[in-house]
């Protein structure tokens, strides 16, 4: 379908002190995800932590998204609430603002079954008339989205493409075979960060990792030695990657958004890509030890000089 290929980070959101956007440091992380060359820009998703920013604070960040962009890559807008018809308000105004595409997760708190999570997809497709990518992300609503139902959405055209960050690899597998029987109806995309070299090889058409904000070239090299079928290259690029990735585990004692989105935050504003590396309230920052061992990592694998640290 290439509605979405390539690498698409999941956009972070800068923050001031006081947790609002931080719009100039959202241009920089704009202009250093271009310049390394990724296909596409997801504002709104997990990496943003868009759970805790308001309406306004949502349509902010994709105005100035869109702007910033200006038509160089798709802009595809995260749009997760409680149902379909709270999620197609979302839509609706990310469309005005100049979305190219939705993403959307199942609803999340509403306890729905498998039939009522399609007619939530039918519902919101019929809301916009962009694209509509599922997202595929039980850690955070609880759900796993199914084979069979996907498919079923994607022969409707209901959907034109999915995330699959479930973690779950033989799923994965059958979901790429599934879709390639099929027809290749829908655009399948990983949100590993890890296993990316390997997803590529299984058939996936591009990826969602959040360590690509960090390091987008790393992610562009490695989706080009895939395409090129240079697959002992990308292997070499993705484990500089998961040496990367360990940055992640540097904070002790921290939630999940805390310590793995905040060390995403605390990387890229040691680049000197945003000003701070800024939590919403009320998660916690990083401390001091977790930062001297990011800088330790960015140093090793070639991001960050120590000697001008």
């Amino acid at each position: 379908m290439n509605v979405l290929h390539g690498i698409v980070p999941p956009l972070l959101t800068p923050m001031h002190q006081d947790g609002a956007v931080d719009h100039d440091s959202l241009d920089r992380l704009i202009d250093h995800l271009l310049d390394a060359g990724v296909h596409g820009i997801f504002p709104l998703g997990s990496s943003g932590q868009v759970a805790y920013l308001t309406d306004a604070e949502r349509d902010d960040v994709v105005r100035r998204t869109v702007e910033r962009v200006a038509g160089r890559v798709p802009v595809v807008v995260g749009v997760p609430d409680f149902t379909a018809r709270r999620m197609a308000e979302h839509a609706r105004r990310a469309v005005e603002l100049g979305a190219d595409a939705i993403v959307a997760t199942a609803p999340l708190y509403a306890l729905q079954d498998i039939a009522e999570i399609a007619e939530s997809y039918r519902m919101l497709a019929a809301s916009v008339d962009v694209p509509l990518i599922a997202y595929d992300v039980p850690v955070r609503v609880n759900t796993k989205l199914g084979i069979d139902m996907v498919m079923q959405l994607a022969s409707e055209g209901v959907i034109k493409g999915i995330k699959d960050s479930s973690g779950d690899d033989v799923g994965f597998r059958r979901l790429v075979d599934a879709n390639r029987a099929a027809g290749e109806p829908l655009d399948v995309l990983t949100g590993h960060e890890v296993m990316v070299d390997s997803m590529f090889l299984l058939g996936a058409g591009g990826a969602v990792p959040g360590l690509a904000n960090v390091d987008p070239a790393g992610y562009v090299r490695m989706w080009d030695a895939a395409v090129a079928g240079d697959w002992d290259a990308a292997r070499k690029e993705q484990a500089r990657l998961n040496r990367l990735f360990d940055i992640v585990f540097t904070p002790a004692g921290l939630g999940g958004d805390a310590g793995g989105i905040g060390a995403f935050k605390a990387a890229v504003a040691r680049l000197g890509i945003i000003s701070s590396g800024t939590m919403p309230a009320p998660l916690r920052p990083l401390d001091d030890s977790a930062l001297k061992a990011i800088d330790g990592i960015l140093a090793e694998v070639g991001l960050l000089d120590t000697a001008s640290a």
